[in-house]
């Protein structure tokens, strides 16, 4: 094959700012709207960990998803020498946004992630994430030897922030970034990526890496028009923009299509294009840097035409009031979008006006401030198919019927992966569109893996009619905690919103849900007022592993269901609790046959917390042991195991790390249903907070169960003060009791300035504590000048009844000497409350102390 170009870093922040767009509003004002559903539902929000499972989303039946020119590869899945972070579900967390929800990070030199080829290659797209506000660069061996070149790595657009949206946080953390190789390297090649010190954008963090063996440039089609005659610049130095629009004009003149040639192209400003064609030589050879190649913002007859190059954008932030979308508005009737590979524009396709009959295909977009593609309004009978979409800033892709419908959009074998906001697919109302054979994996806390709805965001908007057919779909770690709603999130949800689903048929047949953190089918009137969901046909689905139930309905209405089979179903049951009508069972299942592994019942009116099927679980997630003297023994903790599964847990083995021991009842078997006890002793040998686990490893789901174990080893040289409980009689602004435990001598409590004495400090150590001495602080800047404060110090075992431990006398706080004191206690004191009583300051009209320390030595 021909090599293939030198790859340009991101171009450049643009400020670019144009006229506001209707889904900008749309998104901030339908979003704001949702805590109306509050009034109930944050009662009885669920809490608890997700369970995981590592289910690639490339792992799917032939003829699902899109077919790839590429091989993925999972950086924690690889050899490396970094540290593996997640699995996560946490909104606002670098490994929750990661493509498994794991990822490597590397954060020193040295550090690595090798891949090693099961096919040849010659270049590489790697997503990754580096702190906000840094850019650098990571270097590549391939078989051990060190590239001349580098992969370019930047945060300029990343980390978006969208505060007119209710409920989310900063995200889109990742990127992306293509490097050629210069030559094809068959299988078993070895491919590192490794910081060096010349790399210092650290911590790197590897999510995974797409391996392409690009075929050569494509060459020029005879009877074209290259815009290389009219002077575009392949080097990017210069705007092409002119030239591209005269070859436009050319072209159209001629009846010929347009031809851009192999080099990178700087395209300032969108193109005067209402019909035509625009062809490349491949989207890693022809790359246009512009946030928006077209704009057209009324109807055009078209067709235009756009193939085999790419738009490597430099939006910096979500730009609602701008129209930086690289396909914007009208591309007329029966046109053809292939092989394009759009990359940090606000949104891949905007499509609105009047487009039909049209197709988009074999396209890779990534890593947009917003929606992928959105059909918004006045669309028919298009087709998106075979394309990869991945960490888009808001839905992959869409269908939103304003200001009128959409009708006969098909979307087919596509795979999405992280929508870092919304919804992999959503159906925002129209009539008789399709959603078939796709995958959608790893959906964020606002939207579901596909979403099916009449949430209208502005009017006039047509709701869904005729039939909506979703079929064949896999949907995979989708649905997860939303923050409006405090309740979890559908893989698949069907959401009546802002009108009933009335006129509408929903058929949901085939393909499966797997790995859902919470329920797979939520149906819901998200707007809070009731507006039920009829219509519904679900068929021969199957659902492997929830976290909590099947289905989760929160209004009124009927579906049908037959032939969905589940396995790995977290909580029995089915959430059906209607709001604002709050009635147990107010939506009615009609099951048909086929049915297996769940069920309707019982009726839970409470969100369950998530759990793995099967899994055995303890009566205690921690315990806690307090303090104890080094060289002696605690006294016994327990905690129960329980096997809530249907068939007998073989347990392999019960440990307990670090200065803990165990003993326990289970044997080497755990009956269904049954449970068994362990018993811990905390052991400590050394002084300060120690920590273990108890692991409980058996043939059970999510195998080890642990207990985290926690206590304080004490000695003579023990702070028994340090974090625990204090307070005060009064505190001076932020100078509050707690700093004064808080091991940090250069904060400070401070007593209220002139309210008077005495003022008291008081530390609850937890438990009665043999005390043999006390050591006092103030910040031992010399700013601090020398002075005496008068105290005593008093103990007690209930904080009602104190004995003066000793006197009140003068303790001076020189910072020559480090602005300490020490006060002995007598032999044989013990408490729980220690407490300071200060009658005087010679350096302050209050009370002062950085830091209160209490020893059981002397």
């Amino acid at each position: 094959m021909s090599q293939l170009p030198a790859l340009p870093g991101s171009p450049p922040p643009t400020g670019r700012r144009r006229r506001l767009t209707t889904w900008g509003v749309a998104a901030a004002t339908a979003l704001a709207t949702i805590p109306v559903l509050l009034g109930a539902a944050t009662a009885q929000a669920a809490t608890g960990t997700p369970p995981y499972w590592a289910q690639s989303p490339f792992n799917v039946p032939s003829g699902v998803g899109a077919s790839l020119p590429f091989t993925e590869y999972e950086a924690e899945a690889a050899a490396h020498t970094g540290t593996v972070i997640g699995p996560d579900f946490t909104q606002g967390d670098l490994a929750t946004e990661a493509s498994g929800r794991e990822a490597v990070q590397l954060s020193s030199a040295g550090q690595y992630v090798q891949f090693t080829l099961t096919g040849a290659a010659n270049a590489v797209d790697l997503h990754y994430a580096v702190p906000q506000g840094t850019s650098g660069t990571l270097d590549v061996y391939v078989n051990g030897t060190k590239l001349s070149q580098q992969l370019s790595l930047t945060s300029a657009y990343s980390y978006i922030s969208t505060g007119g949206i209710t409920g989310s946080k900063t995200h889109k953390f990742y990127d992306d970034t293509r490097l050629a190789f210069g030559q094809s390297y068959p299988a078993g090649t070895t491919v590192k990526l490794q910081v060096d010190s010349g790399n210092t954008a650290t911590p790197y963090t590897l999510d995974v890496a797409d391996f392409y063996n690009v075929p050569a440039a494509i060459t020029q089609p005879s009877g074209s028009v290259s815009v290389a005659g009219y002077g575009a610049d392949p080097t990017g130095a210069k705007d092409s923009s002119s030239a591209f629009n005269n070859a436009i004009t050319a072209a159209n003149s001629a009846g010929e299509p347009v031809w851009v040639p192999s080099g990178t192209y700087l395209v300032s400003s969108h193109l005067n294009i209402s019909k035509g064609t625009i062809e490349g030589a491949g989207n890693w050879y022809t790359q246009l840097k512009t946030n928006e190649l077209i704009d057209n913002t009324s109807s055009v007859a078209g067709p235009i035409n756009l193939s085999n190059f790419a738009i490597l954008g430099s939006t910096v932030g979500r730009h609602d009031d701008s129209t930086s979308n690289a396909i914007d508005g009208s591309l007329g009737s029966n046109w053809t979008v292939d092989g394009l590979w759009i990359q940090d524009t606000n949104v891949g396709f905007w499509l609105q006006y009047g487009n039909s009959g049209c197709t988009v295909e074999n396209t890779v977009i990534e890593s947009t401030d917003a929606d992928g593609l959105n059909f918004n309004g006045n669309a028919t009978n298009c087709t998106v198919k075979n394309n990869f979409i991945r960490n888009s800033g808001d839905d992959a892709l869409a269908i939103w019927s304003y200001p009128t419908a959409d009708s006969g959009i098909t979307f087919s074998n596509n795979t999405i992966v992280q929508p870092t906001l919304a919804n992999g697919i959503a159906d925002y109302g129209g009539s008789n569109n399709t959603i078939s054979n796709n995958v959608v994996a790893d959906t964020e806390p606002l939207g579901s893996g596909i979403d099916i709805s009449n949430e209208a965001f502005l009017q006039p908007f047509s709701p869904l009619s005729g039939t909506i057919t979703v079929s064949g779909n896999y949907v995979i770690r989708s649905g997860e905690m939303n923050p409006n709603w405090s309740h979890p999130m559908g893989a698949v949800q069907f959401d009546p919103y802002d009108s009933d689903f009335t006129g509408v048929t929903v058929n949901y047949s085939g393909g499966a849900i797997l790995d859902s953190p919470y329920e797979a089918f939520e149906i819901v009137g998200g707007d809070g007022t009731g507006h039920v969901a009829n219509g519904l046909n679900i068929s021969n689905v199957k659902v492997t592993n929830t976290g909590t139930t099947v289905f989760q309905a929160e209004t009124g209405g009927a579906a049908s269901v037959s032939g969905l089979t589940a396995s790995g179903i977290g909580v029995s049951g089915a959430y059906n609790y209607s709001y604002p009508g709050k009635v147990s069972g107010a939506y009615t299942f009609n099951l048909g046959s086929g049915n297996s592994g769940w069920s309707t019942t019982p009726v839970l009116t409470t969100f369950p917390d998530p759990v793995q099927a099967g899994s055995l679980n303890a009566s205690s997630t921690s315990l806690s042991f307090g303090d104890v003297a080094s060289g002696s023994k605690s006294a016994v903790q327990s905690v129960t195991i329980k096997n809530p599964g249907t068939s007998a847990a073989a347990i392999s083995s019960i440990a307990a790390t670090g200065p803990f021991t165990e003993t326990n009842t289970c044997g080497t078997s755990l009956a269904a249903g049954g449970s068994c006890t362990v018993g811990v002793t905390f052991a400590p040998t050394s002084g300060g907070p120690l920590t273990g686990t108890l692991s409980v490893a058996s043939n059970a789901p999510g195998s080890p169960l642990t207990i985290a174990l926690a206590g304080t080893g004490v000695t003579a040289g023990t702070n028994l003060a340090l974090n625990q409980p204090t307070t005060a009689t009064s505190s001076e602004q932020t100078y509050v009791a707690a700093n004064a435990t808080d091991g940090n001598t250069g904060s400070y409590w401070e007593s209220s300035d002139g309210a008077g004495y005495p003022q008291t400090l008081t530390v609850d150590l937890g438990s009665a504590q043999s005390i043999g001495s006390v050591t006092l602080d103030l910040p031992p800047a010399t700013a601090w000048n020398t002075r005496t404060e008068t105290l005593s110090v008093l103990g007690s075992t209930d904080n009602n009844t104190y004995t003066t431990l000793v006197n009140s006398a003068g303790y001076t706080f020189d910072p020559s000497t480090g602005n300490t004191a020490k006060i002995s206690l007598p032999s044989g004191s013990s408490a729980r409350y220690v407490r300071l009583s200060f009658t005087a300051n010679t350096g302050w009209s209050a009370a002062q102390l950085s830091e209160f320390q209490i020893f059981p030595g002397a």
